[in-house]
């Protein structure tokens, strides 16, 4: 471990010469690449720095306890010794965290997908409302948030909504989310009370850039139509609306957010890269996934993660099987908790996996 933090200390040393190198000055680019690399490196190397200077102390007070002989001298000197090792311990814990190999989506923007499943009019009605948690979960973090298209009900719930999270770090915090969420509550048309549970289906995912994801335009199949809203109103008379279907895969994307065409198109085409990024990262990640399974699942959305019951006023996250008994604070955005809980929870299991292999 000590000749990678010596790597990292010679490279932040390095970028930092050169970002004070007015040739780097002179170019945007440079300066800017030069600064993100930094960004990468500065944790590691100023963790790597905090651990040499406790270990030049504690190298410092055991040669002086092998010196001194005043008992009360010898007292203070073993408290600091005592205090030295404690703190190198946590050092050495927090650096082989910022030894883990990174995501390297984690500071991408994300296209957030809600589709309601079982449960009819009352998964739409609960897509809405988890719609409504992520977009109040971005607006505490001081992220941007996008509609990119939505199929409403008649009661103001989804059948499906896509929208973007601008902002960074955006996918590291988010990227948990995909899965099955489960909510179980009495519906308001319930004449008997009855509890009925109804499923959403949440996909988080990398915005993609444009040079990762290369799109044959003989690959695309582009249809128009007239945007329509809940019930069928016509919301205008032009055919503003876009549908892509990716010939090769069969994925198909509809956008009718904007009365204008090109950018319909500009909005569907982002989803369209995103979805073809993440599953050619799907099929990079089936082939590892036997290596190792992360300890919060595999991020398939077909895999139940989360149940939030009304009655009982909780919400639990199976994957790590965390139950908080706040509801309410959860769906108008507090979700920190369970996110931290979820991080915590891939680092202990990527650490363990470290140290195993």
């Amino acid at each position: 471990m000590i000749e990678k933090l010596e790597i990292f200390e010679n490279k932040y040393e390095e970028l930092s010469l050169k970002l004070c190198d007015p040739q780097t000055a002179e170019s945007a680019e440079k300066y800017t690449e030069t600064i993100k690399e930094l960004k990468t490196v500065e944790p590691i190397a100023l963790k790597y720095k905090e651990y040499k200077k406790y270990n030049g102390e504690l190298t410092g007070a055991r040669e002086m306890l092998t010196e001194e002989t005043d008992s009360e001298l010898r007292d203070m000197i073993e408290t600091e010794i005592s205090e030295c090792e404690h703190k190198l311990d946590e050092i050495r814990e927090e650096l082989k965290i910022l030894l883990l190999p990174k995501d390297p989506n984690d500071e991408r923007n994300v296209i957030v997908e809600i589709r309601g499943g079982a449960g009819g009019e009352e998964a739409a009605l609960f897509a809405a409302v988890l719609y409504r948690m992520y977009s109040m979960y971005a607006a505490k973090k001081g992220w941007s948030i996008e509609q990119l298209g939505a199929n409403e009900t008649e009661l103001g719930g989804f059948k499906e909504i896509s929208f973007m999270i601008t902002g960074t770090g955006a996918y590291s915090r988010l990227k948990f989310e995909s899965g099955v969420h489960r909510v179980q509550r009495v519906p308001d048309t319930e004449t008997q009370g009855r509890i009925h549970t109804s499923t959403v289906t949440v996909a988080v995912l990398p915005e993609a850039e444009d040079v990762e994801v290369n799109i044959d335009s003989a690959d695309l199949k582009i249809d128009t139509y007239r945007s329509s809203g809940a019930g069928g109103q016509h919301i205008n008379k032009t055919e503003s609306a876009i549908r892509i279907t990716h010939l090769p895969t069969g994925l198909v994307v509809e956008c009718q957010d904007e009365r204008s065409q090109y950018k319909n198109k500009d909005k569907a085409m982002k989803v369209l890269k995103s979805r073809l990024l993440e599953a050619e990262r799907e099929k990079q990640h089936d082939k590892v996934a036997s290596e190792r399974r992360s300890q919060v699942g595999t991020g398939d959305r077909s895999e139940r993660i989360r149940t939030y019951n009304y009655p009982q006023g909780r919400v639990t996250d199976h994957r790590i099987g965390l139950t908080l008994y706040k509801i309410e604070d959860i769906l108008n955005g507090d979700i920190d908790e369970i996110i931290d809980a979820l991080i915590s929870a891939d680092r202990t299991a990527q650490l363990q996996n470290s140290e195993t292999t």
